[in-house]
Order: structure tokens, then C-alpha cells, then sequence
């Protein structure tokens, strides 16, 4: 059985800290970036790793990407560079294509595309943690900024069968509904008169205070 082989595009301490537990693994890695002094701290644990511009598809080509199983778009803080990088390697044909997101916005870029799977490494996984911990209900929850956050909360049954008009979030808790998914679909920029049923999923913006209050008023009616 052939070994699954893995293309590791930006070394920096994200790319690089993958690329090396992948070989801890066992499997082979490529590893590619610009930087000449990141592929040469990198070329002794990895399969390969070679200095090359991953947005150009003859040298991508001529690296052999074709023949690898996943591609992983490690790149940093150039969101051009990350997206045409992405691009390329579903062009080519690569069967998986993993790739970094810096920000909400470059990840829904990232999926438009066809990239397999989207993961954003900068958020505070702590921070997560901890909040599904103590909110139940919380299924994820993705910091804007220090004061404003955007969560996605399970209905609970309190909520069940009232309209957004009866919650009134926004006046009730400075927060707004910004999208509610139910099994019949996905209902973005609600109205006062879409009811919630148990189970739906809430997306919701607003100050972390105030999205603190709102759950803890459905932790306290449960």
C-alpha cells in the first residue's frame, strides 16, 4: 500500500509545526516556501523541502504535486498569495486541499473555492473551550475582536416555538440574529416573524457582554 504523501506549503510556525508532527506520523511531507534560511531549518526532518513559488503551476508542476494526497495551504498573512495558491493546487488535482484561514472573510473565500477544509489556528482555542464548557448550548464561537464576538447557539427548548419579535434580541440584549439554520435550511438576516423550533442553530453578533447575558438568561431557562 502506497504511503500517503503530504505537500506542506509555508513553513512558518504554523506549516512547519504540521509538517513535522505528519512525519512523526510517518508519512512523507514536502515542504515548500519562499524563504530560503525556513526550508533550510526544515530540510533535515522533512521528506523534502524546497524553495519555490507555490502561486506559479509550472513550478508546481514540476515539483510533482500532482502525485501528492493532500495539499496544505500553510501560508501566513498574505491572503492573495494563500487564495491563488488554493487555486492551484484544486486545478492540479490534488484530491485534498487543507488550507490556513487568517480571518472569517478569507475563510469563506477559501470554501467558495472548493478547498476541502478550512482551519483557522489563530483563534483562541482556549477561549472556545471555555465557553462550550460553561454554555452548553454554545456550539462555536469566533472572536472579532475583544469586545465583539459571533457565536453559534443551539435552540433550547425555553425558545422553542417563539418568533425573534417575542425574544427581541437586539432590543432585550444589544445582540442581533444574523442567521438561523434549520433542517429545511439555512434562513439568513431573519425577520420578527421566524419562529425558532428546538434544535435550530442561532448565529449571533454582538459585544461579548452582551451575548454573555443572552446565554446566561437560556442557561438559567433550561
Amino acid at each position: 500500500m502506497k504511503m500517503q504523501q503530504f505537500v506542506v506549503i509555508g513553513l512558518g510556525r504554523f506549516g512547519s509545526s504540521l509538517a513535522l508532527e505528519l512525519m512523526d506520523l510517518g508519512y512523507e511531507v514536502l515542504g515548500v516556501d519562499l524563504n530560503e534560511e525556513l526550508v533550510d531549518d526544515m530540510s533535515a526532518y522533512l521528506t523534502h523541502a524546497v524553495v519555490a513559488d507555490a502561486t506559479d503551476e509550472e513550478t508546481l508542476k514540476s515539483l510533482g504535486i500532482r502525485n501528492f494526497d493532500c495539499g496544505i495551504v500553510a501560508i501566513g498573512s498574505d491572503i492573495q498569495m494563500s487564495i491563488l495558491t488554493a487555486i492551484l493546487l484544486k486545478d492540479l488535482g490534488i484530491k485534498t486541499v487543507v488550507a490556513k484561514a487568517i480571518s472569517v472573510l478569507h475563510g469563506r473565500a477559501l470554501e467558495k473555492l472548493g478547498v476541502d477544509r478550512v482551519i483557522f489556528p489563530e483563534r483562541d482555542m482556549g477561549v472556545r473551550v471555555a465557553h462550550q464548557l460553561v454554555t452548553p448550548n454554545l456550539l462555536d464561537y469566533i472572536e472579532l475582536s475583544k469586545e465583539y464576538s459571533i457565536v453559534e447557539l443551539r435552540v433550547p427548548g425555553c425558545l422553542a416555538g417563539k418568533t425573534l419579535g417575542e425574544i427581541n434580541p437586539r432590543v432585550n440584549y444589544n445582540c442581533s440574529v444574523v442567521a438561523i439554520h434549520k433542517h429545511t435550511g439555512v434562513i439568513v438576516a431573519p425577520t420578527a416573524m421566524d419562529a425558532l423550533d428546538a434544535g435550530d442553530i442561532m448565529v449571533l453578533i454582538g459585544s461579548n457582554d452582551s451575548i454573555d447575558k443572552f446565554e446566561a438568561v437560556i442557561n438559567e431557562s433550561e
